[in-house]
């Protein structure tokens, strides 16, 4: 199928979520709904890089073996200096400096290691993700949240990534740090050991206090953050809008209130955030100076040297820092396998149905609806009975007020959805039985909500055929007349669209659309309000253009402005899913019914 664009007939409206901001250090954690399941299946892609992942942990474990191993060299140095103990001072020394040496060259492996792991995984993630969003039914992207898939795709494949390159290494080096240290600090002296876990424990206490306020006022920093962001886009966005209203100062006023509180939480956040370095720094010198005292009174006691006291203020303050690098890398992890669960629920999603027979070869292509009905929601029907013949290369016109069910006509005849219950048939054939490919590869359409693509015009115009030549695509051009557009463009073909062809405008936008379509040279042809942004002269050339396109072709379209399908072959008139009238232009007027009423309305002025 050529799509040019696609719209439904039911507008969901979609939550505008605003993106965390992750320079906190304490944030609000997401929870997965089922963990352990998320965490098992993301496990399998690990296992898919058992190479780098045993890499990766012989390169942390070598890295703190090496970091508890030193602080027992510095230990033995200080001795020898104090002649506690027997031994060459300058090969201690060179040894403890070739220890450190090693710990940071294990430190730069395990990050490269990291980096390279947690790319290589997202990289397959990201390529998941995107295979099954583009082979998703047009159903689930009806329904769900369009900026919510795209979070899925950008902010929880991030947040994977970062937890895996940062996080997961820092959590296996503070898991074997504490285990090591604690065995060192236990075998040198244990009663010293124990006294040192009072200062751990008051930096447990004051850890929970005081990440639990940071929390707090961090979630109603990042709320009124996401509202002033809202402000200042709707500003931006409607600014003709709110000078046209002299709005001003009203709209100055809501900044300002919505700026205060911000500050206001930003000031408490900081002022906890700030308050917990020193809070930290002055319990950790409290343990050294329990450290001090209780070390020296066994030092003089003959239970242990000076050289242990030097090596145990280093195991302190090597004990309390994975402890706090892991209560903070707990709130990365749930909010990593909560993002992997969201990734995990969008791949688990049913694909849409490729199976069936190639569409038959014909000259000619008629379409039939045989008492179709259908509902996006069970028990609300939006098609009725729908029963209609469109005849070999005719032009059969939908028209009906808005919500009227034209535009699912057309969603049902592409299989964006599945009837429920008659039948749709081309030249006999049930459309349910050719494959989705098939079908659309015969079929162009033209929808009123234009979509081009970032690139050149000429690449926007092989989305429709591919293997297009460049007559077909200048003779597409000159039938949508976009030559004397063409003509004005820097670069003709090759001009960049930019922002999806915000460098052009509307009218210009919608013609190349319509280029597209007859680049296509489908055997059915769909329009839906393929004109509504062009002006008069330029839609009576096309609709002229049309007409040649058209011949030999069975066409669809939809209308909202009557005036362009008075010479259809055939109008069809809808309301509520139903087909109310059908004839000709000058039939259905002399009958002074629904289509006289639309018509009349239309020529008074009045909106339909």
């Amino acid at each position: 199928m050529r799509i040019v664009s696609q719209q439904s007939e039911q507008k969901l409206q979609e939550r505008n979520i605003p993106g965390m901001n992750r320079h906190e250090r304490f944030v609000e954690v997401q929870h997965a709904d089922h963990a352990g399941a998320a965490l098992k299946r993301l496990a399998s892609y690990f296992a898919r890089e058992k190479v780098m992942v045993a890499g990766m942990f012989a390169a942390v474990l070598f890295g703190t073996l090496c970091g508890v191993y030193a602080p027992s060299l510095q230990s033995n140095a200080i001795d020898i200096i104090a002649e506690a103990r027997e031994g060459s001072f300058s090969q201690t020394l060179l040894f403890m400096l070739a220890v450190y040496l090693l710990y940071s060259g294990s430190q730069l492996l395990q990050n490269l290691i990291s980096a390279r792991l947690s790319q290589n995984i997202v990289k397959r993630l990201r390529e998941e993700l995107f295979g099954k969003i583009v082979d998703l039914p047009v159903r689930y992207l009806d329904t769900h949240s369009h900026g919510d898939i795209m979070s899925r795709m950008t902010n929880d494949v991030e947040n994977i990534s970062s937890t895996i390159s940062q996080s997961l290494p820092s959590l296996f080096s503070g898991v074997l740090t504490i285990i090591g240290t604690v065995a060192m600090m236990l075998w040198y002296c244990w009663q010293l050991a124990l006294l040192s876990c009072a200062a751990v424990i008051l930096t447990l206490a004051a850890t929970k206090v005081l990440s639990g306020k940071v929390r707090k006022f961090s979630r109603k920093r990042q709320m009124l953050l996401g509202q002033l962001n809202g402000t200042v886009e709707e500003m931006i966005s409607g600014y003709r809008t709110v000078v046209a209203y002299n709005h001003q100062e009203i709209t100055a006023e809501e900044f300002c209130r919505t700026a205060d509180s911000l500050t206001k939480a930003g000031i408490k956040t900081d002022v906890f955030s700030g308050v917990m370095g020193p809070v930290m720094n002055c319990i950790g010198n409290i343990g050294f100076v329990i450290i001090a005292a209780f070390g020296g009174y066994f030092s003089i006691h003959g239970l242990i040297s000076v050289g242990v006291i030097s090596a145990f203020i280093v195991y302190a303050k090597q004990f309390s820092r994975p402890i706090n690098e892991i209560a903070q890398i707990y709130g990365q992890l749930q909010t990593a396998i909560a993002g992997a669960e969201r990734v995990f629920a969008v791949l688990d999603e049913e694909n849409e149905d490729h199976s069936g027979e190639e569409m038959e070869e014909e000259k000619a292509e008629t379409v039939f609806f045989r008492n179709v009905n259908f509902s996006y929601k069970p028990g609300h029907p939006v098609i009725r009975d729908f029963t209609l013949t469109v005849p070999s290369g005719k032009k059969v016109a939908l028209v009906g007020a808005t919500g009227s069910g034209k535009t699912t006509i057309v969603n049902l005849l592409m299989r964006f959805y599945d009837i429920d219950s008659g039948e749709i048939c081309i030249n006999g054939q049930n459309i349910q039985n050719i494959s989705r490919d098939s079908l659309r590869r015969h079929i162009a359409i033209v929808l009123q909500d234009t979509v081009l693509f970032s690139g050149t015009i000429r690449h926007n115009l092989l989305y429709g055929n591919s293997e297009a030549t460049e007559d077909q695509l200048q003779q597409a051009m000159e039938m949508s007349r976009c030559q004397d557009m063409l003509k004005g463009l820097p670069q003709g073909y090759d001009t960049l669209l930019t922002d999806s062809g915000e460098n052009i405008s509307q009218g210009q936008r919608q013609l190349l659309a319509i280029a597209r379509a007859f680049a296509a040279d489908p055997r059915i042809l769909i329009l839906d309000e393929a004109t509504s942004n062009v002006d008069t002269r330029t839609e009576k050339a096309i609709q002229d253009a049309m007409q040649r396109v058209m011949q030999n072709r069975t066409s669809i379209v939809i209308a909202h402005r009557l005036s362009t399908i008075r010479d259809s072959d055939l109008i069809v008139v809808m309301d509520s899913g139903r087909i109310v009238e059908c004839g000709s232009h000058g039939q259905l007027l002399a009958q002074q019914g629904k289509y006289y009423q639309l018509y009349m309305t239309q020529y008074a002025g009045a909106a339909t």
